[in-house]
C-alpha cells in the first residue's frame, strides 16, 4: 500500500494545471473553509499557501491514476 500514492511536488505542475486541480478539489462536496464566505480566488490562493508550506501535498494514485489534495498531518497518522 506505501508504494500506491506518490507525492508530486507542486512547483513541477503547470500553473493552469495545478489552479484547475485546486479549484476541482475546492469544489468537491464536503470541503470546508470556515464560517465566512471566500472568493475562489481566495480558497485558490488559501490552498496553494498550504503546499508551499508543505501542510498540504499533491498526491498521485498509482492504481486508480488520480490526484488529490490532502494534509500532510493526515498522511502520517
Amino acid at each position: 500500500m506505501k508504494d500506491r500514492f506518490v507525492e508530486v511536488p507542486y512547483e513541477q505542475i503547470e500553473p493552469e494545471t495545478l489552479r484547475g486541480l485546486v479549484e476541482e478539489f475546492i469544489t468537491r462536496d464536503g470541503t470546508f473553509y470556515g464560517k465566512r464566505e471566500m472568493s475562489m480566488d481566495q480558497k485558490v490562493d488559501m490552498v496553494i499557501g498550504q503546499l508551499k508550506v508543505r501542510e498540504a501535498v499533491i498526491t498521485w494514485d498509482r492504481y486508480i491514476q488520480t490526484s488529490n489534495i490532502v494534509l500532510n498531518k493526515d498522511i502520517k497518522q
